[in-house]
């Protein structure tokens, strides 16, 4: 399971059972509040209104046959009751009193109704009258319907005093479903309160879920970039592609800072990898020259002819030339590799005076094999770093005169753009030309003596590479023809 599914599983899981209980305590709290608040309502109206009948009960009004219409008691209630109602509370309208008054004498017998049903009847045994009558706090609910809590009525009563000597019991009650409109109301409002919650909060659990994938999928595809093939893994030594160094993603906080870690780490690992593998390839570069010097230094140590000593003589100067040669080319080869990119060009190069200024600097090596260079074609410019430029072509002449016979001819020709070095030389077998290029690569001359340090052309690839360019090679029977193209941007 993907990372953003879980966290959105897990954010409306714990948001969605919160939501549940948080609501299913209001919901529970709703009905029992609004009872609370109903039936503190209730104590208050009957104790006024027993202390308004009190003066009537005294007298002896509210007991007599008829006396309900001489009690002016119960002429005003009788009065409020029918009086018409308009009244909107909130947003429920109320267009009648759902109040029932009833007044009880001290042995409990009703003798007032303002719904006019129980009058004459025994109240004594109903525990709010009883309650009351004993100087006590008398409430309860009972159901009209015992099977049906929709028809509970709730009950309060109150004393009715006179010089300290309780009269009888007043009794305001009101029926639940007076009320339960209320309380649907209110349930209705915390459900879909409820429901917008969840949806809000859905909204910004979707939001937080993506943006936190979002920064994730930024440092995946960091660190994917990071354990690429490097410069020097891909396709053994051999350099295919110009390095980039992949951008720090821009994230905040922790993820941040571990971005930052991350990048951290990348550089020691470059530099730990670089290190290694010039190690181990200077390494080995370095076991053939050095057996070479230590051999004929060992033999100059005994007494040798003149001739001999000569001939060890200078084959400890031609070892100590190549390790000097592999050592100037391995650090021109470890500079362009730490580059990036190239510096900016204030002004376009010539293809041809660099090609003229690599002429210039082989002429006398090309002029003792008895080897002429020609240089043909037309010339192009563009924005490239004339020293770096003209550093591969002397290498690729280089190369070029280490294969070609002597007497021969090597042909430089300039196009739009590119440059092609052709040799008459015994060209590469087929299988090896992808490998050219490689580290410490090269193949025999044509005396079967090996050739070079295995560097020049690694050092043209990089350069064609941090110009954007491209190197190929192709045989041509006979001979190699070796192609500049800066016209290719990768």
């Amino acid at each position: 399971m993907r990372l953003g599914i879980r966290l959105l599983f897990a954010f409306f899981l714990i948001n969605g059972l919160a939501a549940f209980f948080v609501l299913r305590v209001f919901m529970a709290e709703i009905k029992p509040s609004v009872r609370k608040v109903t039936e503190d309502t209730l104590v208050e109206t009957a104790y006024l209104l027993a202390a308004q009948a009190s003066d009537d009960l005294a007298d002896g009004k509210l007991g007599s046959g008829s006396g309900s219409s001489t009690s002016r008691f119960a002429q005003q209630v009788q009065a409020a009751f029918q009086q018409p109602l308009r009244v909107w509370i909130w947003d429920t309208r109320k267009a009648a009193l759902d109040l029932r008054v009833t007044v009880t004498n001290a042995q409990g017998r009703v003798l007032f109704d303002s719904a006019g049903l129980d009058v004459g009847a025994d109240y004594s045994r109903w525990r709010n009258v009883a309650l009351t009558l004993r100087g006590e706090y008398g409430a309860r609910t009972s159901r009209e319907v015992a099977t049906d809590e929709a028809t509970s009525v709730m009950y309060v009563s109150a004393p009715v005093v006179q010089g300290g000597t309780i009269l009888g019991v007043l009794t305001v009650s009101k029926p639940a479903n007076a009320v339960q409109s209320i309380i649907d109301s209110s349930e209705s409002k915390m459900l879909r309160g409820g429901v917008l919650f969840l949806l809000l909060s859905a909204a910004v659990g979707f939001a937080i879920t993506w943006w936190l994938v979002v920064q994730v999928r930024k440092l995946r595809s960091y660190a994917q970039q990071v354990q690429g093939p490097t410069l020097q893994e891909a396709q053994g030594s051999r350099i295919t592609r110009a390095p980039k160094t992949p951008e720090v993603p821009d994230v905040p906080g922790e993820l941040g800072d571990l971005a930052q870690a991350m990048d951290s780490m990348r550089r020691r690992l470059e530099g730990r990898d670089y290190i290694e593998g010039y190690v181990r390839a200077l390494t080995h570069e370095l076991k053939s020259p050095v057996a070479a010097i230590r051999g004929a230094g060992e033999l100059l140590q005994d007494e040798l002819p003149a001739a001999d000593r000569a001939m060890f003589a200078q084959q400890v100067v031609d070892q100590s030339l190549r390790l000097q040669n592999l050592i100037d080319q391995l650090m021109q080869l470890s500079q362009l590799e730490q580059r990036s990119a190239l510096a900016t060009v204030s002004q376009h190069t010539s293809l041809r005076a660099c090609a003229e200024q690599a002429i210039a600097q082989l002429q006398a090596t090309a002029s003792q094999k008895g080897i002429q260079l020609v240089l043909q074609g037309d010339d192009s410019q563009g924005a490239w770093d004339a020293a770096l430029v003209t550093l591969a072509i002397s290498n690729l002449l280089a190369n070029a005169l280490d294969f070609s016979p002597a007497h021969s001819q090597i042909v430089l020709t300039l196009a739009p753009q590119r440059l092609a070095v052709q040799d008459c030389g015994p060209g590469v077998p087929a299988s090896l030309l992808p490998r050219l290029g490689e580290r410490f690569f090269t193949t025999p001359r044509p005396n079967g003596e090996r050739s070079g340090s295995g560097l020049g052309l690694s050092i043209v690839q990089r350069i064609m590479l941090l110009h954007g360019g491209r190197l190929q090679f192709a045989n041509t029977h006979p001979g190699l023809r070796a192609s500049l193209d800066f016209s290719v941007q990768d």
